[in-house]
């Protein structure tokens, strides 16, 4: 008889194998693939997550989760020296993207619905860095953060369109991109870009006479 625990990791383990194969694959890989890379039966992946779409939502959840707290440490409690120290290892977050990038690419209700989880998220982790003392304060933090997932995502998208990455390996694609965008990015989020604030002066003040 299965353990409670050996159950949650044999759980993990096909989540974590979901997410590597749908983000190499897509979500055409078949529920026996998923469950040979992870080294199980089809069969208990369907115990574990009733369907494929059980599994997917499970890998959903947990790319969210992660994603939600890598950034609220990045934005609230990482120094720049450990910052800068996951640099070293992006690979790990490397599933999650081709993960991310395989749902977008989909399409569809799923990948909506994703989109505005992370905008939600964004939003709490960008209040508490506010909170915090880390990050300015917004007009308006919901389109902020909306903006902010907008671009982010719409960047990833377009670099693994100019460098796709090899057989659905995209720890190199990662390392690339890091390397091409975190100077212009650290620019622009901590210097800013225009040299003064003429233009969003003219642009509030045309929003309270429209």
């Amino acid at each position: 008889m299965r353990s409670a625990e050996e159950d949650l990791t044999g759980r993990a383990r096909i989540r974590d194998a979901a997410i590597r194969r749908f983000g190499a694959d897509g979500f055409g890989a078949s529920v026996r693939t998923v469950a040979a890379d992870a080294g199980v039966s089809a069969g208990l992946v369907i115990h574990h997550f009733g369907s494929k779409d059980g599994l997917r939502a499970a890998c959903d959840e947990h790319v969210l989760r992660m994603i939600r707290e890598a950034e609220t440490e990045a934005f609230t409690q990482s120094s720049p020296g450990e910052w800068l120290a996951q640099l070293a290892v992006l690979d790990e977050f490397a599933p999650m993207v081709g993960y991310l990038v395989q749902t977008l690419l989909a399409g569809g209700d799923l990948a909506a619905t994703l989109l505005e989880r992370m905008t939600k998220d964004a939003e709490v982790y960008m209040a508490d860095a506010v909170a915090a003392g880390t990050m300015k304060p917004s007009r308006d933090p919901a389109a902020r953060a909306s903006f902010l997932v907008d671009v982010g995502i719409g960047a990833v998208l377009a670099f693994v369109r100019r460098h796709p990455p090899v057989d659905g390996d995209y720890r190199a694609t990662l390392r690339r991109y890091a390397e091409a965008n975190a100077l212009p990015a650290l620019e622009l989020y901590t210097q800013g870009l225009l040299t003064d604030p003429s233009l969003l002066d003219a642009y509030l003040q045309y929003r309270e006479n429209s």
